[in-house]
């Protein structure tokens, strides 16, 4: 299972259920590597889209508490049980977390790979990622050369859990 994400240097990623910034090259990168593919994500996440809306040519998969949640063109689940259930469906390779905070931290054990787009900037902010580079089976397997929007520096990093040695 994979992630993707954008987080600035202390690992932040949203405030008041926003990105911290859109950098189009960002956008594109998330669309181009998440398109025909599943995405997992929690109500707010989805809440926090155009419309609140689920993002089309995906197979969107949101987990929510909420037992009367309904929203079109998604699967909903209230349980990591029912959330697993369902994604015995797909191959493992297919399926993206996209967030937030909590959905990040519940399935990262389960993730091998990582995508990280890393901004250069400290933003005011109110959710987190958890730390990779703190996370010793979490290694950076491939990097961009420096990206820049405006005067924001940003750079993609490959994550990868390391395989346990047999």
């Amino acid at each position: 299972m994979n992630l993707i994400v954008a987080a600035d240097k202390n690992w932040a990623i949203g405030k008041e259920n926003e990105l911290l910034v859109r950098i189009p090259a960002d956008q594109k990168f998330f669309r181009e590597t998440t398109t025909g593919k599943v995405v997992v994500m929690g109500r707010k996440t989805l809440e926090s889209f155009p419309g609140g809306l689920p993002l089309k040519k995906r197979t969107n998969i949101v987990l929510t508490h909420d037992e009367n949640y309904k929203v079109p063109d998604a699967i909903i689940v209230h349980t990591m049980e029912e959330l697993h259930e369902e994604l015995k469906k797909y191959n493992s390779e297919d399926i993206y977390v996209i967030g937030g905070e909590t959905i990040y931290r519940q399935l990262l054990d389960e993730c091998d790979v990582a995508h990280v787009t890393k901004i250069d900037y400290a933003f005011d902010a109110d959710t987190y990622f958890p730390n990779l580079d703190e996370k010793p089976e979490w290694e950076i397997t491939a990097d961009s050369e420096e990206q820049t929007y405006f005067d924001l520096e940003y750079y993609f990093y490959k994550y990868e859990k390391k395989k346990a040695v047999q």
